[in-house]
């Protein structure tokens, strides 16, 4: 027996079974870009000084948790509109916790928590999953106005 090498693009790119290949294709490519997010995250987060790691870091920590708990959530929803809201809403509270973090002027006189190398590639990451969202609202809301008319 011949043993192939799957890469998870490849696994991607497979069409899956049942009705909204698509979505289902896209929960998984969100899934694992959420997967990124937070392995880059946890290991910058170690580098966070003392006096931020039970706060500020705390809060980034559980910010990305709770995106991943919303990408699984919605892989198993009929109905995803209002859960792709939820999930849009705590990508932003990330994005906002990682700017707070890199911000030189948090703490005067002091190294921001994260260095602006680092806040640059996780920021890029969380774009991308921003990004893949808002296709996913549009492939959602296509298919949800199908047949009707426009302007109802």
């Amino acid at each position: 027996m011949e043993q192939q090498n799957v890469t998870l693009e490849d696994l991607a790119a497979q069409p899956l079974d049942g009705m909204g290949d698509n979505a289902k294709t896209e929960d998984f490519r969100m899934k694992n870009k959420v997967y990124e997010i937070i392995k880059y995250g946890n290991i910058a987060l170690k580098d966070f000084p003392k006096y931020e790691r039970a706060t500020l870091a705390h809060e980034i920590r559980q910010s990305m948790y709770t995106i991943l708990r919303l990408v699984i959530t919605l892989e198993n929803k009929h109905y995803k509109k209002t859960t792709l809201g939820e999930l849009d809403t705590e990508v932003d509270v990330l994005r906002h916790f990682i700017r707070l973090a890199a911000d030189p002027d948090m703490y005067p006189g002091k190294k921001p928590c994260l260095p602006f190398r680092k806040y640059e590639n996780w920021a890029k990451l969380v774009n991308q999953l921003g990004g893949q969202i808002g296709n996913y609202e549009k492939f959602v809301n296509g298919v949800s106005n199908k047949g009707k008319k426009s302007g109802q």
